[in-house]
């Protein structure tokens, strides 16, 4: 079961990026689904920015959703402390682009680091989708949960009688 305790992780979801990431939109749409569920829920949220001098900054629907110190600089492909990200979670909730780059080899360090990792399929996204299978599956046999953003959102409610039932209801309804 998907805890509220963990962090949600939205790597590099960028302006010069989306439009070239296959179903983008629809990535998009997923990702800032999660992270107003996230905001209802009272799960911590980060979100990762990959050369934006060269890449641009992210998505500004996503960016102004967040905090500035939610947003983490980077030029390694893998979030990880040098970029400031906090390992402290028990678990992961992760999301973002390029799935077979920066998502994966992000998810790869936590997973190396003992966390638990869900990588939410549904909001993830690489330019081929070719590279996005191989990469979920790869992420599945080295101990990641696959899952989608119905699942992260209804698991992280638990239960219809939760105050934020019907905003996160609205969320899966707009998918």
């Amino acid at each position: 079961m998907l805890s509220r305790a963990g962090m949600l992780l939205i790597v590099d979801p960028q302006v010069k990026l989306m439009p070239a990431i296959d179903r983008g939109e629809a990535v998009k749409t997923r990702i800032l689904a999660l992270l107003d569920g996230a905001r209802f829920l009272n799960v911590k949220v980060q979100a990762t920015e990959h050369c934006a001098d060269r890449i641009g900054k992210l998505e500004p629907e996503i960016r102004g959703r967040l905090l500035p110190s939610e947003i983490l600089a980077k030029t390694h492909f893998a979030a990880g402390p040098e970029n400031g990200l906090s390992f402290e979670e028990p678990s992961y909730i992760v999301c973002g682009a390029e799935t077979h780059v920066c998502v994966l080899q992000t998810a790869l360090v936590l997973l190396e680091a003992g966390k638990r990792v869900a990588i939410v399929a549904d909001a993830c996204g690489s330019r081929h989708e070719e590279d996005r299978r191989v990469a979920l599956d790869r992420l599945s046999k080295k101990g990641a949960d696959i899952v989608t953003t119905e699942m992260v959102l209804f698991e992280w409610l638990q239960h219809a009688n939760d105050p934020a039932f019907r905003a996160v209801l609205k969320l899966i309804k707009g998918l």
